[in-house]
């Protein structure tokens, strides 16, 4: 009998989900756990499994966006009859009934790639390719939306795949080579722009991001610490045969053991009670291609310096690589975002919901600083913690931000 497959809720925010691109086509025969096809979700692009066993008898929407629930496409024994099935979904995304697999083949793998051109990110100067080139191209869909965003032009890729098909790993290869020179020609006075599908981690980023700064009260506090301590205790830890320590571990160290002694800052906002938290689950900030992730740090607390330094890496390459499980991105306590690496002095968070506080993190620079009244040059880094008005007053947020330099201008306290 055929059943419908619907598009499933991949996270706990998902409205709805992107298709990138179909692995296999009407007629294929497919069994539980062959990937059907790619889905662009809020937080990553992930995997659609098959969890039937036959064929596959319609595909409802080649690529672009469908609802949590929406229509994708039916399985069921060779030539069966699934009008009827269809019409009786009555969610709205069920198309006209397609011919057979072998009498649409054709035109279903023309509505694929007509789609996909529809959705791709437009360009100024699209690479020169005959229409017998296009047709010829094998790509993975991942591949090509890869190579949409990178601007590659895939008709100069010798493709590493099954009968000469482009995968993900020659884009990589290309982005890796240095681009062939371009010519420099141009037309002066002329005005073009690139317009780009929203995708759905940017929608969630938007969505969540706007709905915290318009509906918490947000208010900063700004210090300035001293890292003279934290550099050379760091020195010294790296000087230790297989330790690797960064500053930002340093911070998130210092934080967690702040949050311990202020755990009125380890907290969030439910509407009508105010939750706080005994654990500490740090989120750390992550930019990646399409907005911002935030993988978490469960009991970080209780865990040194070199863990933190393997964990943190360890989630950052997942996150970049869009591999990131969703239990890795969920019960943050407080979040740290750290622009220091890009030359950023000071700047101000939005909060990241639940929590009620987030800490951005500055650069460390050298300046002049007084010390036992004489002006010597310092390395100086400044702090600015978000709080949301409701749960933390401003008073909390400065006894979190004294403890916080206790911890930095003394590490030793950290590793005691």
């Amino acid at each position: 009998m055929a059943d419908i497959i619907r598009m499933p809720r991949l996270s706990d925010t998902m409205e709805e989900g992107n298709i990138v691109g179909w692995l296999k086509k009407v007629g294929d025969k497919v069994k539980p756990g062959d990937v059907l096809a790619e889905v662009e979700t809020d937080k990553a692009t992930m995997e659609l499994e098959s969890f039937q066993d036959g064929y596959l008898l319609y595909i409802g929407v080649p690529s672009g966006p469908v609802k949590v629930n929406g229509v994708l496409a039916v399985i069921g024994n060779q030539g069966e009859e699934y009008q009827g099935l269809l019409d009786s979904a009555s969610d709205g995304t069920a198309a006209s009934p397609a011919p057979t697999a072998e009498d649409t083949k054709p035109a279903e793998q023309a509505k694929v790639e007509k789609s996909a051109t529809s959705t791709a990110a437009p360009k100024v100067e699209p690479a020169p390719a005959s229409a017998q080139d296009a047709e010829r191209l094998k790509i993975s869909p991942l591949a090509k939306t890869i190579a949409d965003n990178k601007g590659i032009d895939v008709h100069n890729i010798k493709g590493s795949g099954d009968q000469g098909r482009i995968i993900k790993r020659d884009i990589e290869t290309a982005i890796s080579q240095p681009a062939a020179a371009k010519s420099s020609a141009q037309v002066l006075g002329t005005e073009s722009f690139t317009e780009v599908p929203v995708s759905q981690m940017r929608k969630t980023i938007a969505r969540r991001l706007g709905e915290s700064l318009f509906t918490a009260p947000h208010f900063y506090l700004t210090v300035e610490l001293n890292m003279d301590q934290a550099i050379e205790a760091r020195k010294n830890l790296n000087a230790m045969d297989g330790v690797k320590i960064s500053f930002n571990d340093l911070v998130i160290k210092s934080v967690a053991a702040a949050l311990r002694l202020n755990p009125a800052v380890n907290s969030s906002w439910l509407g009508d009670r105010i939750r706080y938290n005994q654990h500490i689950h740090i989120g750390v900030a992550v930019a990646v291609e399409d907005g911002l992730v935030v993988p978490v740090i469960r009991h970080a607390d209780q865990k040194s310096l070199s863990q933190l330094n393997t964990e943190v890496k360890e989630l950052a390459q997942k996150a970049k690589d869009k591999k990131l499980q969703l239990a890795e991105m969920e019960g943050n306590t407080f979040t740290i975002s750290n622009l220091g690496m890009f030359d950023i002095d000071e700047f101000t968070a939005i909060i990241n919901p639940p929590d009620a506080c987030i800490l951005a993190i500055g650069s460390i620079v050298e300046k002049p600083v007084v010390r036992d009244g004489q002006v010597v040059v310092g390395n100086m880094m400044k702090v600015t913690l978000s709080c949301d008005h409701r749960v933390v007053d401003g008073a909390t947020g400065a006894r979190f931000l004294q403890s916080l330099r206790l911890f930095l201008e003394n590490p030793i306290r950290i590793l005691a």
